[in-house]
């Protein structure tokens, strides 16, 4: 009997390997092959042509476990996934016979308030409805530009909480459970301060404003 199989389809048009959806999933990915459950990573942007998205609809078809990570794009779901899960959706509806697999999503934002996630994961709730999925649950991050990139191992302390939120997750999901409460009162714990977090979103659009030479117009408004 073959090993369950674990899909992950990241939602950023980042180049591979850096970008903050893939580390969270990939974290995800691992903590599921330790319980025995195989896993591919694909990612959106390379889906753009017809065939090459029927061979991830096929994919995801096969699948026992289809898992979206993704950033938050003014405050919905990137137009890449939204243009994949209408094409996926309609996919679904003429296959008949298929497997039912399990949808998990996780969606994090640039800013520290997590409820700017909630519109997206609650569209993410309705297409797995629509498309014949399971719903397996879905968890918002804030600020994960904290993330830089870089694997959740790497990040020490910082990130404690987030890994213990993802092996929850991950625990639950090997078990074919929703994933828990506790695993979204995990990741809702800030990465820093959010007073730290403003202070050095600000340094970073002044360095910003001065590379480009604009710091005297930071001040400027499109209406008097």
């Amino acid at each position: 009997m073959s090993a369950p199989r674990a899909l992950l389809l990241v939602g950023s048009a980042r180049p591979r390997g850096t970008g903050n959806s893939e580390v969270l999933g990939t974290y995800l990915l691992a903590r599921l092959a330790e319980g025995g459950m195989d896993g591919e990573v694909h990612h959106v942007s390379h889906y753009q042509r017809p065939e090459r998205e029927r061979a991830l609809f096929e994919a995801v078809d096969a699948a026992d476990l289809f898992i979206l990570s993704t950033p938050l794009y003014v405050d919905s779901l990137p137009y890449l996934v939204t243009g994949c899960f209408e094409r996926l959706a309609a996919h679904r509806a003429r296959v008949q016979g298929g497997t039912d697999p399990r949808f998990f999503a996780m969606v994090n934002c640039g800013f520290p308030e997590l409820e700017h996630t909630r519109t997206a994961l609650e569209i993410c709730r309705v297409f797995a409805r629509q498309a014949g999925f399971e719903s397996a649950g879905g968890l918002g991050l804030g600020g994960g530009e904290a993330l830089a990139g870089k694997p959740l191992e790497s990040l020490g302390g910082m990130v404690r909480h987030v890994r213990r939120g993802l092996d929850l997750a991950a625990e639950a999901l090997l078990d074919g459970e929703p994933v828990p409460e506790e695993a979204q009162t995990l990741l809702a714990r800030p990465m820093i301060p959010s007073r730290l977090y403003t202070l050095l979103g600000n340094l970073g659009w002044r360095r910003a404003a001065r590379r480009l030479g604009t710091v005297r117009r930071l001040g400027d408004r499109p209406l008097p």
